[in-house]
C-alpha cells in the first residue's frame, strides 16, 4: 500500500513538474519580457565576470534578491555554470551575512530541485543534464563513502555541487537526510566565499580567484591520480 502511494505521489509530482516546465517554455516563447530576462541572465552568467553579474542583479533594484535566488536555481539545473560567482556577487551587494544567507538558502533550493528531478525522471534524464562521465564519477563517490557521501562531497571544494544532488536523487537516500547533510556540508564554503566576496574587488578578486582555480585543479589532478592508481592496483 505504501509503495502504491509513493508511486502515485511520484507520478503526480512528475506530471506537475512537466506542466510547470510546459508553462515556462510557453512563457519563454510568447512573452518577450520573460525571454529577454532569461537571455540577459544567461549572458551575465556565461561571461564568468562577477562584476557583470553583480551589475545585472543590482539593476533589478528591490527585486535584486529574488533575481539572485532565481539565478542560483538556474545554475543548479544547468550544472556547468559556477555558483561561486553568485555567492561573491551576493556578498558584495548584500553584505557577508545577508548575502551568505541568500546564497545558502538559494543553493539549498537548487539542490532540492536537482534531487527531485533525478528521482522523478531517472538516470537517463540526469545523464543529459550532467553528462555520463560526471555522473559515473559521482557514482564512485557514493560507492566509496556510502551514506556519508553527501556530507563528504559537500565539504570537498573540488567536487561539483549540482551533480552530487542529481546523483543522490538516483540513490535510495531519504530526502531529509540529503537535505540535512547538504545544509551542514555547504555551510563552511558559503561562509568563506561570502566573507571573501565582501572583501575582494577588482584585481584582488581575480588574483585570489586565479589562485583558487590553480589550487582546485591541483587537488583534482591529485585525486584523479590516486583513483587511477587504486583502480590499476585492483585490476592487477
Amino acid at each position: 500500500m505504501r509503495t502504491l502511494n509513493r508511486t502515485n505521489i511520484r507520478k503526480c509530482c512528475r506530471a506537475g513538474f512537466i506542466a510547470l516546465l510546459v508553462v515556462a517554455l510557453m512563457a519563454w516563447a510568447w512573452l518577450p519580457g520573460v525571454r529577454d530576462f532569461l537571455t540577459q541572465s544567461l549572458t551575465a552568467f556565461t561571461t564568468l565576470d562577477q562584476h557583470a553579474l553583480e551589475n545585472f542583479i543590482r539593476s533589478w533594484g528591490p527585486q535584486a534578491a529574488v533575481v539572485s535566488f532565481f539565478l542560483m536555481i538556474l545554475q543548479a539545473i544547468i550544472a556547468p555554470l559556477p555558483a561561486f560567482l553568485i555567492t561573491f556577487a551576493n556578498a558584495s551587494l548584500f553584505g557577508a551575512f545577508w548575502g551568505g544567507v541568500l546564497s545558502w538558502a538559494s543553493a539549498m533550493a537548487g539542490a532540492a530541485l536537482c534531487f527531485f528531478i533525478a528521482r522523478m525522471f531517472g538516470r537517463s534524464a540526469v545523464e543529459r543534464l550532467t553528462g555520463k562521465t560526471v555522473l559515473k564519477n559521482m557514482d564512485a563517490f557514493f560507492e566509496r563513502y556510502g551514506k556519508h557521501a553527501i556530507l563528504v562531497c559537500r565539504l570537498l571544494p573540488f567536487v561539483p555541487f549540482d551533480p552530487v544532488s542529481y546523483a543522490a536523487g538516483l540513490t535510495s537516500i531519504r530526502f531529509r537526510h540529503f537535505f540535512i547533510a547538504t545544509g551542514i556540508g555547504q555551510l563552511p564554503a558559503t561562509i568563506v566565499y561570502s566573507w571573501a566576496g565582501s572583501l575582494l574587488t577588482g584585481g584582488t578578486y581575480w588574483f585570489v580567484t586565479g589562485l583558487s582555480i590553480l589550487f582546485a585543479l591541483s587537488v583534482v589532478i591529485s585525486v584523479a591520480r590516486g583513483l587511477y592508481l587504486e583502480r590499476h592496483r585492483k585490476r592487477s
